[in-house]
């Protein structure tokens, strides 16, 4: 079956970094479009970025341009994002995604002092 496992989430100060990573199974990685997704607090679903296969286009929301950097490994199909640069309004618990198909359980991500 399809699975999407997301770990790399933890507390962090406010200008540090984080590295999301998510292995996916039970289907072709490497032929599809792979996003990350997050979920703030008591808020929707924001698009954070995404990547094209191959890995040679990627993607960012206005928010995170220049301070995330979304990857891809097809011989470990494995999705990377690499966050940072961190603030506070990143506080969000974080999906590796195909869109609308198939979604991780998410990895929480805190920007705190």
């Amino acid at each position: 079956q399809v699975q999407l496992v997301e770990s790399g989430g933890g507390l962090v100060q406010p200008g540090g970094s984080l590295r999301l990573s998510c292995t996916a199974s039970g289907f072709t990685f490497m032929t599809y479009y792979m996003s990350w997704v997050r979920q703030a607090p008591g808020k929707g679903l924001e698009w954070v970025s995404s990547i094209n296969p191959g890995g040679g286009s990627t993607y960012y929301a206005h928010s995170v341009k220049g301070r995330f950097t979304i990857s891809r490994d097809d011989a470990k199909n494995t999705l990377y994002l690499q966050m940072d640069s961190l603030k506070p309004e990143d506080t969000a618990l974080y999906y590796c995604a195909v869109p609308t198909i198939y979604w991780g359980q998410g990895t929480q991500v805190t920007v705190s002092s």
